[in-house]
């Protein structure tokens, strides 16, 4: 019970960070999207650490999934969706994290994390790097993509893997790259926010076939 409390506390504190910061930046659309982008990452360590079981952190995700779908319909909490492009990437993200858990949480910690991670900090910091610093830039299925924004992702793809490979005691080969470079490709392919989806799940089944 302690735990759920403290998960929840958790969220309360992201999204309560996320409306401050809203009073004072309201333009900044998809910063406030990132906030809590970034922020729900560090949940899936900590639910491990507080010792949740996977039964108890799939009815989680399954139920924030669903609370996600119907803010999509009725708009209840518009922060979480409220960009200048139409995007699914916020259920994509959650469906995403249902099936990981339900793959990875006990068998494979470290592929659950490299895929949640390479998602949440990789996809993450790519898109706040890529649209706030001038570099190339490209249109891929009218989603624009930047040289700033594709570096990001690869490098901190590969520090994650690597990170996780050198700290989980997994070996460390020449697929690390590969696997940034899978989750890099993919997250070219953002339309509708389908990359949500794909990378944490391609980059969490990459990892435990080539590294663990």
């Amino acid at each position: 019970m302690i735990s759920i409390i403290f998960i929840i506390f958790y969220l309360s504190l992201l999204f309560l960070i996320t409306f401050i910061y809203k009073l004072f930046r309201p333009n900044n659309k998809e910063l406030l999207r990132k906030i809590i982008h970034i922020g729900v990452g560090p949940l899936i360590p900590l639910a491990k650490f507080l010792e949740i079981n996977q039964n108890l952190a799939q009815y989680i995700a399954a139920l924030v999934s669903v609370l996600v779908l119907i803010n999509y319909i009725y708009r209840l909490f518009p922060i979480i969706e409220d960009i200048d492009r139409k995007s699914f990437g916020t259920l994509f993200y959650c469906l995403s994290l249902f099936i990981l858990i339900s793959f990875f949480w006990d068998k494979d910690p470290s592929s659950l994390y490299a895929g949640v991670f390479i998602m949440t900090f990789g996809d993450g910091l790519a898109g706040l790097l890529g649209k706030n610093f001038k570099s190339r830039k490209w249109i891929i299925f009218n989603q624009k993509k930047s040289l700033i924004g594709t570096a990001t992702m690869f490098l901190v793809s590969l520090i994650i893997t690597g990170s996780l490979a050198y700290f989980g005691s997994h070996e460390i080969s020449f697929f690390l790259p590969l696997i940034a470079l899978l989750a890099t490709t993919i997250e070219q392919f953002s339309i509708a926010g389908i990359d949500n989806f794909f990378v944490p799940i391609v980059s969490a089944i990459a990892f435990n076939l080539l590294v663990t």
